[in-house]
């Protein structure tokens, strides 16, 4: 039995894998699927204004202790693989696997803002522009979405290179979006590394959404799965 810890993207919270949930529990896996501070619905403005990335690797950390859970696998969509770097490098080797779905890969000194391309930079910009703070989700996509804090969108990831101890770590690149993705100098560059592992999937980015079965045996290990 494997366990998953899941983490959304921007925007988005622990309902962004509702199909993938039931088919990894169903193979016998336990799950636990993080909505983040700051993304939760009763979430008062003085909560999303303080969230920032320290904020979310705790929310990971927390799960880690309370369940007292060892040999965890971290998956993380989009945004989520920040979050997820920066939880594994302070995880105390409790993490045997990451697995970045269509998620930025960061370096120690990065960020989401500097590891993204202009376009999003914009969104970002132009979605913080009422508060100053928050996010609000672009145009379209799920009504469920809520604004997103925008202090973990911009604040530098610290990375000792425990994270880069991790026996296992993998990318899932969606190849549905090319025009628009944010993530393809990533594939390139993970696909030289040999430390990792570079999986593709025909959908676009959400593709928990559109190709749930694709993603859960990718997450449970089927060499077939892409």
């Amino acid at each position: 039995m494997t366990t998953f810890v899941l983490v959304p993207g921007g925007w988005h919270g622990s309902w962004s894998f509702e199909t993938v949930v039931p088919l990894l529990r169903r193979a016998g896996h336990a799950v636990h699927a993080l909505t983040l501070t700051g993304l939760r619905p009763d979430d008062d403005p003085a909560t999303v204004a303080a969230a920032n990335l320290d904020t979310h690797a705790d929310d990971v950390l927390r799960v880690l202790d309370r369940a007292h859970l060892t040999d965890v696998t971290l998956v993380g969509h989009s945004y989520g693989g920040m979050v997820i770097a920066a939880a594994a490098d302070r995880a105390d080797g409790r993490v045997s696997r990451l697995v970045h779905l269509d998620a930025y890969v960061p370096l120690d000194g990065e960020s989401c803002w500097s590891s993204t391309t202009e376009r999003y930079r914009e969104v970002f910009a132009a979605g913080a522009a009422t508060t100053g703070y928050a996010v609000q989700p672009p145009e379209g996509g799920d009504p469920r979405r809520r604004p997103h804090p925008l202090a973990s969108f911009v604040q530098t990831i610290r990375l000792t290179g425990a994270s880069a101890q991790v026996p296992r770590r993998e990318f899932i690149y969606c190849s549905g979006w090319e025009d628009r993705t944010p993530f393809a100098g990533l594939r390139t560059r993970l696909q030289a590394d040999p430390e990792w592992q570079v999986h593709d999937l025909p959908t676009a980015h959400n593709a928990m959404r559109e190709a749930p079965e694709a993603v859960a045996a990718l997450l449970i290990g089927d060499p077939t799965a892409g």
